[in-house]
């Protein structure tokens, strides 16, 4: 070998030197961008997990269903409150229109025992009678009329039937035995009637 054949092998070998110099640095330059230093943008390093969006959306509306179930529980035990006041205190409007009325008939039997006369006993009751049914009517309470009436089940009980009296009473109410009441054209109390056969 010559002493420049020596020389250019000496320069192949730093070139090779150099070249595993760089590609060792490229190297570390890579494993580091990888790492997270240096490169990579901040917006991928703050992206959230699916799965740690979907539980803190399940958390959510887990904490919504309780605050409504909740919220209907008390709801629900507040209308049944309601309802067994209504139930044990529904009466009371009417008791208190019903009131005066009682009041009207204590004196009445107060002053019945001052007197002996029949007609004035008769006024008296009369009179009550009278507020007793407008107290009614402030109600929504109204009789069921069945004089001359034709008989309808969903109004009339038939009683009796009473035969012989003729084509143009059958089927009509002959006598009302026990008036019968509509509470707001609802029927609370049929009329018990006699029927023509």
């Amino acid at each position: 070998m010559t002493e420049k054949d020596n020389h250019n092998e000496e320069k192949e070998l730093r070139a090779d030197e150099m070249s595993d110099q760089q590609t060792s640095d490229n190297v570390a330059d890579n494993a580091s961008a990888e790492d997270g230093e240096g490169e990579i943008p901040v917006e991928n390093a703050e992206e959230k997990d699916p799965l740690d969006i979907a539980l803190a959306k399940i958390d959510e509306v887990t904490t919504k269903y309780k605050y409504l179930a909740a919220e209907f529980d008390n709801y629900r035990k507040r209308t049944l409150k309601e309802r067994a006041e209504l139930i044990l205190n529904g009466g009371e409007k009417a008791i208190v229109a019903l009131l005066p009325v009682v009041d009207d008939m204590e004196r009445a039997l107060k002053n019945g025992e001052k007197t002996d006369d029949p007609v004035v006993l008769r006024e008296g009751m009369e009179l009550i009678y009278q507020k007793m049914m407008k107290t009614l009517e402030s109600l929504g309470v109204k009789r069921i009329e069945t004089e001359g009436a034709d008989f309808d089940t969903d109004l009339h009980d038939a009683e009796a039937l009473v035969p012989g009296m003729g084509d143009d009473k059958k089927g009509k109410v002959i006598d009302c035995l026990a008036t019968g009441y509509k509470l707001n054209d609802k029927v609370i109390r049929h009329a018990k009637v006699a029927v023509g056969q």
